[in-house]
């Protein structure tokens, strides 16, 4: 039987992605109830800009003081969409000590205070659900710490930002370069007008940290995830992908360490084989890979921002959240029993695709051979190309410590016969 009382829900933000959360809760308000068990009521919302026209929300809802909605003592739930650190932080603490449960897709907030926003959920006995911090519409946090619960996970490889995944997919397709790809992508939309947080990897390494710790039942936070952008990444660097019939991706990588003491995340450009599931992922989509001992590899594809798509799961977190809250029981907290160490950038494992600017004359192999023999990189192919005495050096590795391979590329700027380092990049998914 469903109870009369509604659950009242107060939405903080309303914007693109609030603002799709409002309708979608007036427009499907018997669906919503018939799942949860209860009417949905939307009973407020906060705004920065009070005057501006929101369709289908009644004005008397809207408030600039979001202080005063949570503290309100009869909510149920409080949906923070306002993203930040600061006063999002506050404003979801300060729910869960006048009694709401929280869903949010703050990946920022959670990603530097994941553990202190769990902590204040489980001393008041609430709910913080954040399905819509990863990858959108994507189901990904609530597979791995539920579906994925009785399992081992070793690795999460993915694309989880949309904007950078456009930019690369149309280098990669069309041939454009870095600055006539970004331009396009702010045309369509896809970037912001400052897209530092999506190109610099900032925004991806958030979801990376998020990702590691549910994984691996570990606390990860931003500051542990080795970041790199992709502003670098030239039509070159695809020329050369495809001739070793690879595509360049932005990727978010979380491993276990082989012995399972240790784990590491991070973000960077990598090559990938064509024939890895995540090359053929394009335009604005997302998709991680998931590899785990029992379930072997798992793949989860969709669109990963957007207003539609991101309300979606922040709905299926307030669907989850609202029937526990009429159980009177509370859906999974932080799981961070293993707390294994983070190991350093140093110490991961990979390949390598170097690019070197040389001297065209005899002896300049031997030289840049020996270099990668003293410090451990064990060279698997070299691509050799001279013109009027120059020549450019393309060297592929067999995997080393990512220690290892720096200290190879300082002692190569060093040799005369190098003009420049051109490119370094990782290989991955093979």
């Amino acid at each position: 039987m469903m109870r009369t009382r509604p659950l009242k829900v107060a939405l903080l933000g309303c914007g693109v992605v609030g603002s799709e959360v409002a309708r979608i809760m007036t427009t499907h308000a018997d669906d919503l109830a018939a799942r949860v068990g209860a009417p949905v009521e939307l009973a407020g919302v906060a705004v920065r800009r009070p005057d501006k026209v929101r369709e289908g929300i009644d004005p008397a809802l809207i408030t600039t003081d979001a202080t005063a909605l949570v503290k309100r003592g009869d909510l149920d739930i409080v949906v923070e969409v306002i993203g930040g650190i600061e006063p999002a932080r506050t404003l979801i603490t300060t729910a869960f000590e006048h009694g709401a449960s929280v869903v949010s897709a703050n990946k920022a907030l959670l990603a530097q205070d994941g553990a202190a926003l769990h902590a204040a959920a489980e001393e008041h006995g609430k709910d913080l659900y954040y399905e819509a911090a990863v990858a959108g519409a994507i189901p990904l946090i609530r597979p791995l710490r539920e579906s994925l619960a009785g399992d081992k996970v070793n690795r999460v490889l993915g694309i989880v930002n949309g904007t950078t995944n456009f930019i690369l997919d149309k280098m990669d397709s069309t041939g454009a370069g870095y600055q006539e790809a970004l331009d396009e992508a702010t045309a369509l939309g896809y970037a912001e007008a400052d897209p530092t947080a999506d190109v610099e990897g900032f925004d991806a390494a958030a979801k990376a940290a998020i990702l590691a710790g549910i994984a691996f039942h570990t606390r990860v936070r931003l500051d542990d995830v080795h970041r790199e952008g992709m502003t670098e990444v030239t039509a070159a660097d695809f020329a050369s992908a495809r001739e070793m019939g690879c595509t360049i991706k932005l990727l978010a990588i979380c491993e276990r360490a082989e012995d399972g003491a240790s784990v590491t995340a991070r973000v960077h450009p990598a090559m990938i084989p064509l024939s890895h599931p995540l090359a053929s992922v394009r335009g604005a989509y997302n998709a991680v890979f998931v590899e785990s001992d029992a379930s072997g590899q798992l793949m989860f594809y969709g669109p990963g921002a957007g207003g539609s798509p991101t309300a979606s799961a922040v709905l299926g977190d307030l669907v989850a959240v609202g029937r526990n809250r009429l159980g009177g029981t509370t859906g999974p907290g932080e799981s961070a029993y293993a707390a294994l160490p983070v190991s350093p950038m140093g110490e991961v494992v990979t390949r390598y695709h170097i690019s070197l600017d040389v001297a065209d004359k005899p002896g300049v192999l031997a030289q840049v051979a020996t270099v990668f023999a003293e410090h451990g990189v064990s060279i698997d192919t070299v691509r050799q190309q001279g013109k009027d005495g120059e020549a450019s050096l393309v060297v592929v590795t067999h995997r080393a410590s990512d220690a290892a391979l720096g200290g190879t590329v300082e002692a190569l700027r060093k040799l005369d016969t190098v003009r420049g380092v051109a490119s370094i990049m990782r290989v991955e998914g093979e």
